[in-house]
């Protein structure tokens, strides 16, 4: 994939709480659920039944999960389920994780290994580490971005899920990248 291809799939998942927010100013519900939908289908691996090599039928599962979801918004028509999409989105990072924990290796570790494909045994443990902190942060930004959803005002909605919880998995990123690059240093 090319990187301008990254680099619109990511601003995609970045801008999903701004594509609600601004949708729900201009349309009904189930047409910003629907527009979800349509970023999801775009963007997704088993588009037009193509599977991805080496991904298990979890992680395939997350994307129908996500698309399963936006349909249902679609057909009942409803702005308090939209809301709920960032914790959903939580929900199935935390059980992807969560799961690699169990049947290793680690989500983490899987990503390190397309870097550094001989991971030494330190590496491994550290990659369940890094895993289980992302587990702590999954945990944390879902409850926030529910607790949104049931509560908060459409403006702070936005600005925690489309904003701050950004800016949290950035300092997360960067502290674990930090840490391992100072901390955590190879032996000459």
């Amino acid at each position: 994939m090319s990187i301008t291809k990254h680099a619109l799939k990511g601003l995609a998942w970045l801008a999903y709480p701004l594509v609600i927010l601004v949708g729900l100013q201009l349309m009904a519900p189930r047409y910003v659920a629907l527009l979800l939908a349509a970023i999801l289908v775009a963007q997704r691996p088993w588009q037009m039944g193509r599977l991805v090599a080496g991904m298990s039928w979890l992680e395939k599962s997350v994307g129908v999960f996500l698309l399963g979801f936006a349909l249902l918004v679609a057909s009942i028509d409803s702005e308090s389920l939209l809301r709920f999409y960032p914790a959903a989105v939580n929900a199935v990072m935390l059980l992807l994780f969560g799961l690699s924990l169990r049947r290793p290796p680690s989500m983490v570790e899987r990503l390190a290994r397309l870097k550094e494909p001989e991971l030494p045994p330190e590496g491994v443990a550290y990659t369940r580490k890094v895993t289980q902190i992302w587990c702590l942060f999954f945990v944390a930004n879902g409850g926030v971005a529910t607790w949104t959803a049931l509560g908060a005002s459409q403006k702070f909605w936005a600005f925690y899920n489309g904003f701050l919880a950004y800016v949290f998995m950035g300092l997360l990123f960067a502290g674990e990248w930090v840490f391992r690059r100072f901390v955590v240093r190879k032996p000459p």
